[in-house]
């Protein structure tokens, strides 16, 4: 298990938390810059996606996209932060005054269709986080419920018992079953659906996913390998390598992000402890390999020169799932405070330091220095699932008693 550095413990345990935390994290220009993007009428409909380098304007996308469902979410999680943020709100005449439910329902509408027939294949995961969404806060919404039972459907319909996993992306080979490390964020809708219905056929599934992905992408030192290619006859590992990543031996920050949050889901669903102590490996690498200014980088190996540019969507989703590894682990029994405390801490400093570097207001997403796919040359922009888990990570600090808005 991951013993975290004892002074950072002390530093974090003696320091102010609030002081920590940067102010942008709750500023109203949040709020009016998601606004201002609800109130874009697209006809057909269409979804930001990334923006521009230079002047940080969305960029705008088909509903058949595997992002698609961020957008809608990041509606939803304003609603959140409205109802956690009374006083604030009330300075805040956007956050406070703006019906984002109501905006949530209306942009995760085009994805109905979805349920039918979609493009994106495994990431139908992540579509359905609008409808988790509502399901939490209305358990009884029908639309809602039928749109994660058929997404877990989709995704189910992916998994193979020879491989033990569900494919990821589809290949001319039919031999070649591949999976990427993201996966791992779409097993959670096996897990509602499986709430919602009793098939507890879809949890196994998920549990078996975890498990190939726990064995066969983790590298020994906690770092993750982006794809694995299994023969789809004998389920044998035939290749692990990387396609967004710098080489097939290094780690691709984001992929990383991914895995810490994913496990970390995955001991929250099932309280199995292997998942717990590989959530804290990955968070160990991603923390140790960080350059001395904190920033993270698009792939932890990639060479110095030229520049290899930063990735603030990975230090949020990083800063999330060390979040949500601290919640499990202080609600040990007894609690792990040391751990919790330190990935709390971890959390922070990632935030805190993506921040720095990133916020842009003059730009429509609230973070820039996001890299797409550098590969392709996408990267030093805007990104939406950047923004949505830089909004998520406020609502869990605040859930957590560790600031206020």
């Amino acid at each position: 298990m991951f013993t975290p550095p004892a002074s950072l413990i002390v530093g974090f345990m003696s320091a102010s938390t609030q002081l920590l935390i940067p102010s942008e994290l709750f500023s109203p220009l949040i709020s009016q810059k998601v606004l201002a993007t609800a109130q874009t009428n697209r006809s057909p409909p269409q979804y930001p996606q990334w923006t521009d380098r230079t002047s940080g304007q969305w960029q705008w996308f088909s509903p058949d996209t595997w992002t698609i469902g961020f957008f809608p979410s990041t509606l939803y999680a304003l609603d959140t932060r409205n109802k956690l943020c009374k006083k604030a709100s009330a300075a805040d005449k956007t956050l406070s005054g703006t019906d984002w439910v109501g905006l949530g329902r209306q942009w995760s509408a085009a994805e109905v269709p979805l349920q039918v027939k979609t493009g994106v294949g495994h990431d139908v995961g992540f579509l359905s986080f609008p409808f988790t969404d509502e399901l939490a806060m209305n358990p009884s919404n029908q639309t809602a419920q039928t749109a994660v039972n058929n997404f877990a459907k989709a995704l189910a319909a992916r998994y193979s018992p020879i491989v033990g996993c569900t494919r990821s992306w589809d290949s001319s080979d039919p031999t070649d079953f591949q999976v990427i490390i993201d996966n791992m964020m779409n097993l959670e809708v096996l897990f509602a659906s499986a709430a919602l219905t009793g098939n507890d056929t879809l949890r196994q599934m998920a549990i078996s996913h975890a498990d190939k992905t726990m064995a066969n992408h983790i590298r020994p030192d906690g770092s993750s390998y982006h794809v694995v290619d299994y023969n789809s006859n004998t389920g044998a590992v035939t290749r692990q390598r990387t396609s967004q990543g710098y080489a097939d031996n290094s780690t691709w920050s984001r992929g990383q992000a991914w895995g810490i949050y994913g496990f970390a889901n995955m001991y929250k669903n099932t309280q199995n402890v292997d998942y717990l102590h590989t959530a804290q490996r990955m968070a160990a690498y991603f923390m140790n390999n960080l350059p001395s200014d904190g920033v993270v980088p698009w792939d932890f190996n990639a060479p110095l020169s030229p520049p290899r540019p930063a990735d603030s969507s990975a230090a949020m989703i990083a800063a999330n799932g060390m979040l949500l590894l601290a919640q499990q682990e202080l609600s040990l029994s007894p609690p792990d405070n040391m751990n919790g405390e330190y990935h709390t801490y971890a959390a922070i400093q990632l935030i805190r330091d993506m921040t720095a570097l990133a916020w842009k207001p003059s730009w429509q997403s609230l973070l820039s220095n996001g890299t797409v796919n550098n590969p392709a040359r996408n990267n030093l922009t805007g990104i939406v699932y950047g923004d949505y888990y830089f909004i998520r990570a406020g609502n869990e600090l605040v859930n957590m008693g560790l600031t206020t808005c």
